[in-house]
């Protein structure tokens, strides 16, 4: 009830933010505000209840991924809200909210069981935890850099481009530490530990080691080369595709060491 109650606030807040887009001059910088920070508590709460239920972190199944890469999202923004710099465009905090919508969306449906079961026994391990967490909340990152790079390519408006190019580089600058460490060091650990190896090769791994790779293609041309442009933006939007396919497309496509669900 919980989770669904954040559900049912999301497109009350992408009404809210519609009206604004239409409204620029209204005062809905304290609504969206409330009404992001509420969704982002009513998650974690709900994250905490079920963590409680099943007597560890709720990190351990598609359902759970999928109401923690919400709940990253809404955390970003809802943060990002309550911060003195310059608040994040709105129409980046529409798409944000969009597609945390969508991920709750998806752990309603038939792929995403929501049955309360406690993990098998290779999944109880504080690494795990780390690793799942750490990725779980790079990939938050990664998907408002999505949303910015969007934005870019459809804009006009070279003051609108240049706006969104740097916001796409900050938030990946963020996302892409965040992303290694969990995704490939703590998930090297764990893999240590549960299965006596650091790197199998795995469909998982692999396709986490090749997001890590695009991401460096975008900062390494960024940092080094000092460029910008189309080139980046869609180096940012090919990287999402990566990151969804390393979560959706080899848990339900490639058989492998990962696959819980």
């Amino acid at each position: 009830m919980i989770i669904t109650a954040a559900f049912i606030l999301q497109p009350v807040l992408l009404a809210v933010l519609v009206f604004r887009f239409f409204r620029p001059k209204a005062r809905t910088a304290g609504p969206v505000r409330f009404l992001l920070t509420l969704s982002a508590l009513l998650l974690l709460t709900g994250f905490v209840h079920r963590s409680i239920l099943i007597r560890f972190a709720a990190l351990t199944n598609t359902y759970e991924a999928l109401v923690f890469f919400s709940l990253g999202i809404l955390l970003i923004l809802a943060v990002s809200s309550w911060m003195k710099r310059p608040p994040l465009p709105p129409a980046v905090v529409f798409g944000g909210v969009l597609l945390s919508l969508l991920l709750l969306a998806l752990s309603s449906s038939p792929i995403a069981p929501s049955e309360v079961r406690p993990p098998v026994p290779a999944l109880q391990s504080h690494w795990l935890v780390l690793h799942v967490a750490l990725s779980f909340l790079g990939e938050a990152f990664f998907a408002l850099a999505f949303v910015s790079s969007v934005l870019y390519l459809v804009s006009r408006k070279e003051e609108k481009r240049n706006e969104m190019d740097r916001l796409t580089y900050r938030v990946i600058a963020v996302g892409y530490p965040v992303y290694t460490i969990g995704a490939l060091v703590f998930g090297a650990v764990w893999a240590s530990c549960a299965w006596g190896r650091f790197w199998s090769w795995d469909p998982k791994e692999t396709w986490a080691l090749v997001t890590v790779l695009v991401y460096t293609v975008y900062l390494h041309a960024r940092l080094i080369f000092r460029k910008k442009g189309k080139a980046l933006a869609w180096i940012s939007v090919i990287g999402f595709a990566f990151t969804l396919f390393t979560f959706f497309g080899v848990n339900f496509l490639l058989a492998g060491l990962h696959s819980y669900r």
